[in-house]
This record gives C-alpha cells, structure tokens and sequence, in this order.
C-alpha cells in the first residue's frame, strides 16, 4: 500500500501540517556569474547544475540549497523596502563557526557583524547585491533552554545581542576556554534595532 493512502485527508485537523524542513532559497541577480563564484565559496559548495541563465548550489545531501538564476534587468536592492531580511545557515560547533570565518576571511569574504544573540552565537555577511546571510551555531543543548532564554527578562530588554570579536574568541578557545562559558551571552541592557538597520 502506498503510504499517500493511509494518509486520512478529510480527518479534522487543529493546525495544517508543516514541512519536513525548509528545502532551499532562490535568488535572482543581475549578475549571475559573480554571485555564483560568491555563494559556491561562501558556503564551500558545489554546482548541481548550471547554464547562462540559472545555477542550482549545494553543499549537503539536498540536491540544491541555493538557486541563482540571471536576469540581466534586474536592479539593485533596494534596502529600505520590504521582503526577506537574511538566510541563516547553522554549523554544528562554535570551533566549526569560527573556522568557516577564518576560511572565508582568508577568499576576501569578511563579516558585517559579529553578534551574540542569546539563541545563538552568529557571523553576519553580505552577498555582492547585499542581501544579508546569517551564519550561527546555537548556544543551547536543547530546544526548551533556548526557549526558556528567549522568554526571559534579560532577551526581553535585549532581543538583540551583545556584539563581540571573533578573532578574540577564536584566542579564548586557543587557550582552552570552554565553549558553553563563550556561547553565554554578555548581558550589556537595552538594546534596539539601530544596528541591525544600520547594516542596510
């Protein structure tokens, strides 16, 4: 029996079911080439496949995570209107996160902010026509500790993060500092989104 038909597609239902998981972005540029030099070295990927108008990237067991696709008449982002802020991606360890930094640090790929969130330790980037990208390890073993975190008075005052120097950390780790003491926010008061616009 096909697993479709034990599905019961006309039981009631509380919430619509979600997604397996989030499969991919697309992107669309004016500038193909150069964005897909840029994101197969950012994410230290591979092309699928790829032709003068579209280009499908992966870099896991997805058969693309990210696609580009050229389209000579687009124009620049405008970065005041509305639409999609970042696309994050999560390494497995802090050491892992930082690596990726210095790796893409050593092809000319520098960050535009280094930040604790709380949830998470994240590096941020931009892409050649500016659209934010988010790299992050979670600072919590667990689901409820994150949420637990995000409900607290301290990320109510500051759902932003607390800044902080990757090189510095990557010193503190050298020297044998452990990562849950890193991954532990600095809790600096209120903060608001000043930055975050700032980087537009």
């Amino acid at each position: 029996m096909s697993p479709s038909a034990a599905v019961d597609f006309d039981a009631p239902s509380t919430n619509v079911l979600s997604p397996a998981k989030l499969a991919h972005v697309v992107l669309r540029t004016a500038n193909l080439e150069r964005m897909v030099n840029f994101y197969t070295t950012f994410l230290g990927g591979i092309v699928t496949y790829g032709n003068d108008v579209i280009s499908f990237i992966t870099y896991d067991d997805e058969h693309h995570r990210v696609a580009i696709i050229g389209i000579p008449s687009t124009e620049p982002k405008v970065p005041t209107s509305c639409g999609l802020e970042h696309i994050a991606f999560t390494f497995n360890s802090l050491s892992d996160l930082l690596a990726s930094y210095r790796h893409r640090k050593a092809r000319n790929i520098d960050p535009v902010w280094c930040v604790n969130h709380g949830p998470t330790t994240s590096i941020y980037y931009k892409d050649p026509d500016g659209n934010m990208l988010e790299t992050q390890v979670d600072n919590f073993d667990t689901i409820e500790g994150a949420n637990s975190f995000m409900m607290s008075k301290e990320f109510a005052e500051n759902p932003i993060g607390t800044d902080f120097d990757a090189e510095e950390m990557i010193q503190a780790i050298k020297s044998g500092e452990e990562d849950h003491v890193l991954k532990k926010r600095r809790e600096i008061g209120p903060r608001g989104l000043s930055d975050v616009s700032s980087m537009n």
